[in-house]
């Protein structure tokens, strides 16, 4: 049985979520191989054939791919997951979730997403109502395509491997889209979504100035990632691409500080599966508390510095 794993990377170094979705491909079990599509990304393709339990690397090197276009990668996934390959997985990302709707429909096939568990090589369990119920799906398509929540499993070693890397060069341009620009917010504070500590802020912490100016002090103290609930977003106090949540980024680090979330129950999708939750609220009867570890009644402007101080 052979598993296609696209690989997620920015052309210079592969991303963390792509060891996750390596981790879920061998409890599938087979022979594994990481696809990467790029531009100048052979520094990514030499970092995936070093990961443990790689069997082969696929080189698509051209620049059609510079900008990872989610027409031009999914023609070229389809094209190469006919070779013979029963499985295609990838991150349950923003490129995943681009990316492999529109394999399974190249390939006529219905697609899994956000696969949380392996039962067996054709069944999974992924989430439904926000996390709330547990589906348990089987599958009998000919490739069976399905996107991997990388909180779900441990990411295999980053190195071990020795795996061989072939070219693929044929490029499927399909002339229908093309970059634009970009706008990458950049932070000196580990990413989101693999960070081992995170804090994060609602609604209550009132505005966009009073969030960095309570926030960022305890971020600073515990090097942790910043997030935030919709609400919060919504308000305009922080970037979008802070969000936790169901409609945001899906996180599961060793710690997470909720200040001033009442937890809705989107904003639990996101964050539930983290080791430890502790909350910071005023009101003791928000719904987070029912999910926290930890939890303290009281004012936030007053609470985290004051905890800031003692750290």
């Amino acid at each position: 049985m052979s598993i296609l794993v696209i690989a997620e990377h920015d052309n210079k170094t592969l991303n963390g979520a792509t060891l996750n979705v390596v981790a879920a491909a061998q409890k599938i079990g087979g022979d594994i191989t990481v696809l990467v599509a790029g531009s100048g990304a052979q520094a990514v393709a030499d970092a995936a054939a070093k990961v443990a339990g790689v069997s082969k690397v696929l080189l698509a090197d051209n620049a059609a791919y510079a900008n990872q276009l989610a027409e031009n990668v999914a023609a070229l996934v389809a094209d190469v997951a006919k070779g013979g390959f029963k499985h295609v997985l990838a991150a349950s990302t923003t490129t995943g979730k681009n990316i492999l709707p529109r394999v399974a429909a190249l390939l006529d096939v219905s697609m899994i997403s956000d696969i949380i568990a392996v039962e067996s090589a054709n069944t999974f369990k992924r989430p439904i109502y926000a996390g709330n119920a547990i589906a348990t799906v089987q599958s009998d398509e000919a490739i069976i395509v399905g996107t991997v929540r990388g909180t779900a499993f441990d990411a295999v070693a980053a190195e071990g491997g020795a795996a061989a890397v072939e070219a693929v060069s044929e490029a499927k341009d399909a002339g229908i889209s093309k970059f634009v620009a970009e706008e990458i917010v950049k932070s000196e504070r580990p990413e989101l979504t693999a960070a081992r500590i995170v804090v994060s802020g609602g609604r209550g912490v009132g505005s966009g100035e009073n969030y960095h100016k309570v926030l960022d002090p305890l971020a600073d103290k515990l090097g942790a990632a910043q997030g935030a609930s919709r609400a919060a977003v919504d308000a305009g106090f922080v970037p979008n691409d802070m969000q936790v949540g169901q409609t945001g980024k899906i996180v599961a680090p060793d710690l997470y500080i909720a200040v001033g979330i009442s937890g809705a129950i989107q904003h639990l999708a996101g964050m539930k599966d983290s080791k430890v939750i502790v909350a910071i609220n005023k009101d003791e009867e928000a719904p987070i508390n029912a999910v926290a570890d930890y939890w303290l009644v009281g004012d936030l402007n007053t609470v985290v510095p004051e905890l800031v101080s003692k750290i």
